[in-house]
């Protein structure tokens, strides 16, 4: 993982947190290299100790949040609630689900009840 060319990006982040130091990784490298978002950059979530990645997708000006995690991890509401409230309150967040055989799940997490679009 050292020797790969996005590991200077992580470096402050992969060691702090080594239980979710695969997520992150693979999360990060998805959105940079596979979907292309611009301003990529990493975030210390101290309330739910990891990192989480703050950027745009491809043609696009709204800023978004993901919060990598593995499929193995149990999340609560509590959690989530810790987790808007330390990114500011955002509409919404990406949960980027990681599992076992690198494939990538984004869920996307609104707080309250949200009418789902028409």
């Amino acid at each position: 993982m050292e020797q790969h060319p996005s590991y200077s990006e992580l470096s402050a982040l992969l060691p702090k947190y080594p239980r979710t130091a695969g997520a992150l990784f693979q999360t990060y490298n998805d959105l940079k290299l596979a979907q292309e978002w611009s301003e990529l950059e990493v975030v210390d979530l101290t309330s739910c100790s990891r990192g989480v990645l703050r950027g745009r997708r491809p043609k696009t000006e709204v800023m978004l949040c993901v919060i990598p995690c593995s499929l193995a991890e149990s999340l609560s509401i509590a959690w989530l609630q810790d987790a808007f409230r330390e990114l500011s309150s955002p509409t919404q967040i990406y949960l980027a689900i990681n599992t076992e055989d690198s494939s990538i799940v984004y869920y996307k997490i609104s707080p309250g009840i949200v009418k789902p679009p028409v």
